[in-house]
Protein backbone atom coordinates (compact mmCIF):
# COMPACT_ATOMS: atom_id res chain seq x y z
CA UNK A 1 0.00 0.00 0.00
CA UNK A 2 1.52 3.32 -1.11
CA UNK A 3 1.70 6.62 0.74
CA UNK A 4 -1.32 8.03 -1.10
CA UNK A 5 -3.59 5.11 -0.16
CA UNK A 6 -2.23 4.86 3.36
CA UNK A 7 -1.93 8.46 4.49
CA UNK A 8 -3.79 10.77 2.11
CA UNK A 9 -6.81 8.93 0.70
CA UNK A 10 -8.52 8.27 4.09
CA UNK A 11 -8.50 12.02 4.80
CA UNK A 12 -9.85 12.84 1.34
CA UNK A 13 -12.65 10.26 1.75
CA UNK A 14 -13.51 11.67 5.18
CA UNK A 15 -13.71 15.20 3.78
CA UNK A 16 -15.82 14.14 0.80
CA UNK A 17 -18.21 11.83 2.64
CA UNK A 18 -19.03 14.21 5.50
CA UNK A 19 -21.08 16.44 3.17
CA UNK A 20 -24.66 17.27 4.20
CA UNK A 21 -26.20 15.55 1.18
CA UNK A 22 -25.16 12.13 2.57
CA UNK A 23 -26.83 12.74 5.95
CA UNK A 24 -30.38 11.53 5.11
CA UNK A 25 -28.94 8.32 3.64
CA UNK A 26 -26.89 7.68 6.79
CA UNK A 27 -29.85 8.31 9.07
CA UNK A 28 -32.14 5.97 7.15
CA UNK A 29 -29.43 3.32 6.91
CA UNK A 30 -28.71 2.83 10.60
CA UNK A 31 -32.27 3.39 11.82
CA UNK A 32 -33.03 -0.32 11.41
CA UNK A 33 -29.83 -1.66 12.96
CA UNK A 34 -30.40 -3.86 15.98
CA UNK A 35 -28.60 -6.33 18.21
CA UNK A 36 -24.90 -6.88 17.64
CA UNK A 37 -23.94 -4.68 14.69
CA UNK A 38 -20.98 -4.94 12.33
CA UNK A 39 -20.28 -2.07 9.96
CA UNK A 40 -17.92 -2.97 7.13
CA UNK A 41 -15.95 -0.12 5.57
CA UNK A 42 -16.31 1.82 8.81
CA UNK A 43 -13.77 4.41 7.73
CA UNK A 44 -13.52 7.46 9.97
CA UNK A 45 -16.79 6.60 11.73
CA UNK A 46 -19.16 9.06 10.07
CA UNK A 47 -22.15 6.83 10.85
CA UNK A 48 -21.40 6.71 14.58
CA UNK A 49 -23.61 9.64 15.64
CA UNK A 50 -26.66 8.05 14.01
CA UNK A 51 -26.68 4.68 15.78
CA UNK A 52 -29.00 4.16 18.74
CA UNK A 53 -26.94 4.67 21.90
CA UNK A 54 -27.99 1.25 23.22
CA UNK A 55 -26.30 -0.67 20.39
CA UNK A 56 -22.99 -2.50 20.51
CA UNK A 57 -21.25 -1.70 17.22
CA UNK A 58 -18.13 -3.19 15.66
CA UNK A 59 -16.43 -1.05 13.01
CA UNK A 60 -14.28 -2.91 10.49
CA UNK A 61 -11.92 -1.22 8.04
CA UNK A 62 -8.55 -2.06 6.44
CA UNK A 63 -7.21 1.48 6.97
CA UNK A 64 -5.27 2.10 10.17
CA UNK A 65 -5.49 5.86 9.71
CA UNK A 66 -9.25 5.85 9.14
CA UNK A 67 -9.81 3.82 12.30
CA UNK A 68 -7.54 6.17 14.24
CA UNK A 69 -9.69 9.05 13.06
CA UNK A 70 -12.80 7.16 14.22
CA UNK A 71 -11.20 6.37 17.56
CA UNK A 72 -10.39 10.03 18.15
CA UNK A 73 -13.90 11.17 17.25
CA UNK A 74 -16.06 12.45 20.09
CA UNK A 75 -19.27 12.16 18.09
CA UNK A 76 -20.56 8.95 19.62
CA UNK A 77 -22.73 8.14 22.60
CA UNK A 78 -22.70 4.43 21.84
CA UNK A 79 -22.68 2.07 24.77
CA UNK A 80 -20.04 -0.06 23.09
CA UNK A 81 -17.86 0.46 20.03
CA UNK A 82 -15.12 -1.92 18.92
CA UNK A 83 -12.77 -1.28 16.01
CA UNK A 84 -11.20 -4.00 13.87
CA UNK A 85 -8.44 -3.37 11.35
CA UNK A 86 -9.26 -5.99 8.74
CA UNK A 87 -10.72 -6.51 5.29
CA UNK A 88 -14.34 -7.46 4.64
CA UNK A 89 -12.93 -10.32 2.56
CA UNK A 90 -11.61 -11.96 5.76
CA UNK A 91 -13.84 -10.87 8.64
CA UNK A 92 -12.27 -12.03 11.95
CA UNK A 93 -15.58 -12.95 13.61
CA UNK A 94 -17.29 -16.27 14.30
CA UNK A 95 -19.96 -17.76 12.08
CA UNK A 96 -23.51 -16.50 12.76
CA UNK A 97 -22.29 -14.06 15.42
CA UNK A 98 -23.81 -10.77 14.18
CA UNK A 99 -27.44 -9.57 14.05
CA UNK A 100 -27.02 -6.67 11.62
CA UNK A 101 -24.37 -5.80 9.05
CA UNK A 102 -24.20 -2.25 7.73
CA UNK A 103 -22.48 -1.27 4.48
CA UNK A 104 -22.32 2.40 3.49
CA UNK A 105 -20.59 3.29 0.21
CA UNK A 106 -18.27 0.31 0.70
CA UNK A 107 -19.04 -2.41 -1.87
CA UNK A 108 -17.71 -0.19 -4.66
CA UNK A 109 -14.15 -0.35 -3.38
CA UNK A 110 -13.69 -3.90 -2.04
CA UNK A 111 -11.32 -5.71 -4.45
CA UNK A 112 -13.15 -9.07 -4.22
CA UNK A 113 -16.69 -7.99 -3.41
CA UNK A 114 -18.16 -11.48 -3.99
CA UNK A 115 -15.81 -12.95 -1.40
CA UNK A 116 -16.64 -10.13 1.02
CA UNK A 117 -20.37 -10.75 0.67
CA UNK A 118 -19.71 -14.44 1.30
CA UNK A 119 -17.99 -13.44 4.54
CA UNK A 120 -20.91 -11.15 5.40
CA UNK A 121 -23.28 -14.08 4.95
CA UNK A 122 -21.03 -16.33 7.06
CA UNK A 123 -20.93 -14.05 10.12
CA UNK A 124 -24.56 -12.92 9.87
CA UNK A 125 -27.14 -14.88 11.83
CA UNK A 126 -29.73 -16.71 9.67
CA UNK A 127 -32.35 -14.26 10.95
CA UNK A 128 -30.04 -11.26 10.58
CA UNK A 129 -30.12 -8.44 8.05
CA UNK A 130 -27.70 -6.71 5.71
CA UNK A 131 -28.48 -2.98 5.50
CA UNK A 132 -26.82 -1.11 2.66
CA UNK A 133 -26.58 2.22 0.91
CA UNK A 134 -24.27 2.11 -2.11
CA UNK A 135 -23.67 3.85 -5.39
CA UNK A 136 -23.37 1.71 -8.49
CA UNK A 137 -24.42 0.79 -11.99
CA UNK A 138 -27.21 2.84 -13.49
CA UNK A 139 -30.06 1.16 -15.42
CA UNK A 140 -29.77 3.95 -18.01
CA UNK A 141 -27.67 2.64 -20.88
CA UNK A 142 -26.03 5.97 -21.67
CA UNK A 143 -25.02 6.53 -18.03
CA UNK A 144 -23.81 2.94 -17.63
CA UNK A 145 -21.64 3.35 -20.72
CA UNK A 146 -19.93 6.33 -19.13
CA UNK A 147 -19.53 4.41 -15.87
CA UNK A 148 -17.73 1.64 -17.76
CA UNK A 149 -15.48 4.18 -19.48
CA UNK A 150 -14.62 6.09 -16.31
CA UNK A 151 -14.15 3.21 -13.87
CA UNK A 152 -10.60 2.17 -14.93
CA UNK A 153 -9.38 5.73 -14.28
CA UNK A 154 -11.65 6.50 -11.32
CA UNK A 155 -10.63 3.44 -9.28
CA UNK A 156 -6.97 4.50 -9.43
CA UNK A 157 -7.63 7.90 -7.85
CA UNK A 158 -10.54 6.92 -5.57
CA UNK A 159 -9.19 3.97 -3.60
CA UNK A 160 -10.39 1.20 -5.89
CA UNK A 161 -13.91 2.59 -6.22
CA UNK A 162 -15.90 1.07 -9.10
CA UNK A 163 -18.68 3.18 -10.57
CA UNK A 164 -20.28 0.29 -12.46
CA UNK A 165 -21.07 -2.45 -9.92
CA UNK A 166 -24.68 -3.63 -9.99
CA UNK A 167 -25.14 -3.75 -6.23
CA UNK A 168 -28.51 -5.52 -5.98
CA UNK A 169 -27.35 -8.27 -8.36
CA UNK A 170 -24.15 -8.77 -6.35
CA UNK A 171 -26.13 -9.09 -3.11
CA UNK A 172 -28.51 -11.64 -4.61
CA UNK A 173 -25.70 -13.64 -6.21
CA UNK A 174 -24.09 -13.94 -2.77
CA UNK A 175 -27.12 -15.81 -1.44
CA UNK A 176 -29.25 -13.01 -0.04
CA UNK A 177 -32.94 -12.28 -0.53
CA UNK A 178 -33.57 -8.56 -0.94
CA UNK A 179 -36.55 -7.50 1.16
CA UNK A 180 -36.50 -3.81 0.34
CA UNK A 181 -34.75 -1.80 -2.38
CA UNK A 182 -34.98 1.84 -3.39
CA UNK A 183 -32.92 3.20 -6.26
CA UNK A 184 -32.42 6.56 -7.91
CA UNK A 185 -30.00 9.39 -8.48
CA UNK A 186 -28.77 11.67 -5.75
CA UNK A 187 -27.46 15.18 -6.46
CA UNK A 188 -24.35 15.24 -8.63
CA UNK A 189 -22.94 13.81 -11.87
CA UNK A 190 -25.04 10.83 -12.92
CA UNK A 191 -22.18 8.34 -13.44
CA UNK A 192 -21.26 8.82 -9.76
CA UNK A 193 -24.66 9.11 -8.12
CA UNK A 194 -27.00 6.21 -8.89
CA UNK A 195 -27.93 4.93 -5.43
CA UNK A 196 -29.07 1.59 -4.03
CA UNK A 197 -30.70 1.62 -0.57
CA UNK A 198 -31.91 -1.69 0.79
CA UNK A 199 -32.23 -4.50 3.25
CA UNK A 200 -31.47 -8.19 2.61
CA UNK A 201 -31.52 -11.45 4.53
CA UNK A 202 -29.62 -14.70 3.96
CA UNK A 203 -31.51 -17.17 1.77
Amino acid sequence: MGLYARAILPRLIHAGMRQELFLPYRQRLVLEAEGRVLEIGFGSGLNMPHYATTLAVIGLDPSHLALSMARNSAQTGLRSIGLLEASAETIPLARHSVDTIVSAWTMCSIPDVARALGEVRRVLKPSGRLLFVEHGRSPDASVAKWQDRLTPIWKHVAGGCHLNRAVSALVEQAGFRIERLETGYMTGPRPLTFMYEGCARPQ
